[in-house]
């Protein structure tokens, strides 16, 4: 009965932006850790973004820092991804994660529950 719905992918060109959304149903949204992991062909899942439960802690690898923002509405139950000075590289499936706290945010098995994702292309 947990379900999660990614919205807002599609194509822009380099140094444009997007602004990525993920609907959560059927949890407590506010007692979990949500974050974002992307997935290209030929290359591993990589986690994005990490946000806690309270919203104070966010969490970035190098090759995103500066350029996106994690942020949740919990009134919402809805997690969003802003993503600005897109490159090339950033094309991938974008995927929804949530659980509890415990495990490193960017391990695939911290997370109980994810969405299906939604796909950016970054290209001219």
């Amino acid at each position: 009965q947990v379900h999660l719905v990614e919205s807002g992918g599609g194509s822009v060109q380099p140094g444009g932006s997007l602004r990525l959304s993920c609907a959560a149903s059927g949890i407590t949204y506010s007692n979990y850790c949500l974050a974002w992991f992307r997935q290209a062909p030929g290359k591993e899942r990589e986690g994005v973004a990490y946000i806690d439960s309270l919203g104070i802690v966010k969490l970035y690898p190098g090759s995103v820092k500066g350029r996106f923002t994690i942020s949740r509405d919990n009134a919402k139950n809805t997690v969003y991804l802003q993503m600005n000075s897109l490159k090339p590289e950033d094309t991938a499936m974008y995927i929804c994660a949530g659980g509890t706290a415990g495990g490193r945010w960017d391990r695939q098995s911290s997370y109980a529950y994810w969405g299906q994702g939604t796909q950016v292309t970054v290209s001219s």
